[in-house]
């Protein structure tokens, strides 16, 4: 399942969090790849524990807190704190699959991913290449979203970052631990509870429904 989720933050957070990240430290991104992806990584990140790249991230982590769709669709348990990358001049990521684990350098704390987000913080337009591209079951679907949006898909999937040829991409990435582990069992609660919102709010079908969706998360969640 994959999922956008527009306008996670708004133009004007947009403008002043991409000035913090401009004017942030650079590395090369190898850093947090794992053997293999470091074979085909080609980018650049912020440092982890660097100042900006908290605070910039804990603004996105309460963003996506107040965020129902991102609520809904990620069901989330645990969140990775985000990270920060670059690409340009021809910069590219290739396919690859992502760590099961990942562990916080500085708490220690792990996290099994299930989910893989990337927000975008660079406009369309402002770059050429870039693109996401998720494989799954139906094929190959490629993503390329205006700043302040984000996609959310399972850590599971094949993916790659096309070679950036004009510009920059810069964008923040992280994983997070769903409640529930399938994918499949998140597709079908994210339907669900999409039906409700439809229904007139304390009708018979509202509420037989909502059971429904207590009774399937209850018998699926994992804590």
């Amino acid at each position: 399942m994959l999922v956008t989720i527009p306008a996670v933050v708004t133009p004007d957070q947009v403008r002043q969090l991409r000035a913090k990240l401009d004017a942030a430290e650079w590395v090369d991104g190898r850093v947090t790849a794992g053997h293999q992806s470091a074979l085909t990584k080609q980018n650049s990140q912020i440092p982890e524990t660097h100042p900006v790249a908290r605070e910039v991230g804990e603004i996105i982590l309460q963003a996506l807190g107040r965020n129902p769709l991102f609520r809904s669709a990620a069901l989330p348990l645990r969140v990775f704190p985000p990270l920060f990358n670059r690409y340009a001049g021809g910069q590219t990521f290739g396919t690859h699959v992502d760590n099961a684990i990942r562990t916080h350098a500085a708490t220690g704390q792990r996290i099994r991913t299930d989910l893989s987000c990337t927000l975008f913080f660079s406009e369309p337009d402002e770059y050429d290449g870039g693109e996401l591209v998720v494989e799954d079951t139906y094929g190959s679907h490629s993503v390329k979203l205006p700043a302040g949006s984000m996609v959310l898909y399972p850590s599971t999937s094949l993916h790659h970052v096309t070679p950036v040829t004009r510009g920059a991409r810069v964008s923040s990435f992280f994983w997070l631990q769903s409640m529930v582990r399938s994918d499949e069992q998140r597709a079908l609660l994210l339907e669900v509870d999409g039906a409700i919102q439809m229904l007139e709010l304390g009708s018979a079908a509202a509420v037989k429904l909502t059971g429904v969706y207590h009774n399937l998360l209850r018998q699926w969640v994992e804590m």
